[in-house]
């Protein structure tokens, strides 16, 4: 690999944009080119980061080291494994893809092929999740709400896959045990598929998650309180703020300590982003790679065959 990296990004939309942004102000890499069937959309892209737009993934084959794909979730699939077949690692937005075969298949040629694949979980690059090491240790119960206003992007899958699967993903890395039951209950509201949805999970360790997701709010709101022995963590995911609260022992009885940590700006996107180009350098493998992310598949495909819908 040659000292610089040659990257692309494919799907250029809302979130593509950023990727397409971070990238450009790497040091070190090289935007070769920004892919969008909406060949007006990428060029405007490729204008403001000074490189190239084409309407063909394809033609990065031979051009790129590594890629962020940004397209529709039903489309992961095909082209993250094309793009694995011809030697081209991948960033691939969450879900990984639409089932667990298909994840499991992505997995597979990478492996095969000694390819790098991470899953853009972005929440494992809050800051305010990065602050809950060393702090949560066993939870007993973790009650979490995702909620978000409607719009149309992202609505080609359930709000399972849409939203709560970045929840599932962070539940799962904080609790070290299986998932042992499931109950779920989810409405379509304003679209085909199920825009609201809560789920309590079991796990095996005695553990319960309460988790809800809605994207037909009428305010954002990303929030996970966790409860362990002796210590209650609430979490604000958007205003990167953690407040622990601490059982302190006393001669007069027990007393609660409070602490406050408010985490200032900080850039997600770019640190997931440079953590993948890190990976690819160094071919070790990312924090959320393809069998990390499987994990969240396989329990929100649960949840999805498990569920009573309204």
């Amino acid at each position: 690999m040659s000292a610089t990296l040659h990257a692309g990004v494919i799907g250029v939309g809302y979130l593509g944009a950023f990727h397409a942004d971070k990238y450009a102000n790497l040091e070190g890499v090289e935007l070769v080119a920004v892919v969008d069937t909406d060949l007006a959309r990428a060029q405007a892209v490729a204008g403001r980061c000074h490189t190239q737009a084409t309407a063909d993934y394809r033609s990065l084959f031979d051009r790129v080291d590594c890629v962020s794909l940004a397209v529709p979730t039903p489309l992961h699939f095909q082209m993250a494994h094309d793009l694995l077949a011809h030697g081209v690692d991948v960033l691939v937005e969450k879900p990984m893809t639409t089932s667990v075969a298909d994840g499991r298949a992505l997995i597979e040629v990478a492996e095969r092929g000694g390819r790098i694949l991470q899953v853009g979980h972005l929440e494992r690059f809050n800051p305010a999740i990065r602050a809950l090491a060393g702090i949560i240790t066993q939870p007993r119960f973790i009650e979490c709400h995702r909620l978000a206003p409607f719009v149309e992007r992202g609505t080609d899958v359930d709000v399972i896959l849409d939203l709560m699967i970045h929840d599932l993903d962070v539940i799962l890395s904080l609790v070290k045990d299986d998932v042992q039951s499931i109950e779920a209950v989810g409405v379509p509201v304003l679209s085909e598929n199920v825009d609201i949805a809560n789920v309590r999970l079991r796990f095996g360790n005695g553990c319960i998650a309460n988790i809800t997701a809605s994207r037909v709010a009428l305010k954002r709101e990303r929030k996970i309180r966790l409860f362990q022995a002796d210590m209650y963590v609430s979490v604000d995911y958007g205003e990167r703020h953690v407040r622990v609260c601490r059982r302190q022992p006393a001669a007069d009885g027990p007393t609660i300590s409070v602490e406050e940590h408010a985490l200032g700006d900080a850039d997600a996107l770019f640190d997931e982003i440079e953590h993948f180009v890190h990976a690819v350098r160094t071919r070790e493998q990312p924090l959320v790679d393809g069998r990390t992310a499987l994990r969240a598949l396989e329990v929100a495909e649960r949840i999805r065959g498990s569920m009573e819908t309204a």
